[in-house]
């Protein structure tokens, strides 16, 4: 099928993640699923949503789609899957992408009904992150004693200094450090380079003097953040880590994430380390700007100072 053909195109041509042709992979699924059903096509009644296969689809039925097709799609998203705005977004862009693939490079449909497709509106959103203050207590909380807290504490503050991302902190290879940079394959397989501070290198240093790696196999010694079944970490035992964490330092909101480590790192960079937009979108890896400009809303104390310095303030 030409999902197949589609997915193969944005591994090998546009170079883009597992991460996000998976997730690519996922939104098409859903959408021809639901199209069957839709459009009327034989399903049998008794297999559950998931279980309908989409390998019998041929070309015909996908330039049967129209763009109310696409609507009504979204449509179901919204009220049958509480798909959320920037869950709907996703999709759409998906299937932007996958119809510009069949209409402009496999040249299979000669009109593209996703042209006119339009995004929902996403609401801005102001990034969840931790304080200067709250950061410190969350570092000075981790229990000495335990036997992972060189590891758990070297992990917290790569995520509070650098801003990575989760995947990106668990595939860090000990090989990519020299001196005070880090090589790092980030979102869409596009390479960058980290640099460690002082804080970073000292953690690292402390951790690596007590990591034992003698009962990894010769690959995963290479990894440098290792589990108790000394492979890789794997994001959800970084999740868990950090939740845990967060919780013994006495912060309560569940929203705390490793994500929201990373919000932490680029707000207290661009709130105290006087780092510009643009060279904060490069650390971060971002693609493009207007994702980076969420911070440019976070330091509500240096706009009542602006305000207040005003010289009509005192009247």
């Amino acid at each position: 099928m030409m999902v197949k053909d589609f997915l193969n195109y944005l591994e090998t041509i546009k170079g883009k993640s597992i991460n996000t042709i998976s997730a690519y992979k996922t939104d098409l699924s859903v959408f021809f699923k639901f199209m069957k059903i839709y459009k009327g096509y034989p399903v049998d009644d008794t297999l559950q949503f998931t279980e309908i296969p989409i390998d019998d689809l041929d070309t015909d039925f996908i330039k049967a789609i129209k763009l109310t097709d696409m609507y009504a799609f979204l449509s179901f998203a919204e009220k049958q899957r509480n798909n959320s705005n920037y869950a709907r977004a996703r999709k759409v862009a998906t299937l932007k992408s996958f119809y510009n693939y069949l209409h402009n490079k496999a040249k299979v449909i000669e009109n593209n009904p996703a042209t006119e497709l339009e995004s929902p509106k996403i609401n801005e959103r102001h990034p969840i992150y931790l304080t200067l203050d709250q950061s410190i207590t969350l570092l000075e909380s981790l229990d000495k004693t335990n036997k992972n807290y060189q590891r758990d504490y070297c992990i917290l503050v790569f995520f509070l200094n650098c801003g990575l991302r989760v995947s990106e902190l668990c595939n860090i290879e000990i090989s990519k450090i020299k001196g005070d940079t880090l090589t790092i394959i980030g979102k869409g397989n596009k390479e960058r380079t980290i640099y460690l501070n002082s804080a970073c290198i000292k953690a690292l240093e402390q951790y690596l003097s007590v990591r034992d790696d003698s009962k990894a196999t010769a690959v995963n010694k290479n990894y440098l953040f290792l589990s108790a079944r000394n492979t890789p970490i794997n994001k959800r035992t970084v999740e868990i880590l950090v939740k845990k964490h967060i919780s013994n330092a006495g912060f309560t909101n569940a929203k705390y994430t490793p994500h929201k480590l990373r919000h932490t790192a680029a707000t207290l960079m661009y709130k105290h380390g006087n780092v510009d937009i643009r060279s904060l979108q490069n650390i971060l890896g971002h693609e493009s700007i207007s994702t980076t400009e969420i911070y440019t809303h976070v330091d509500e104390d240096h706009l009542r100072d602006a305000v207040n310095s005003n010289p009509l303030s005192n009247l």
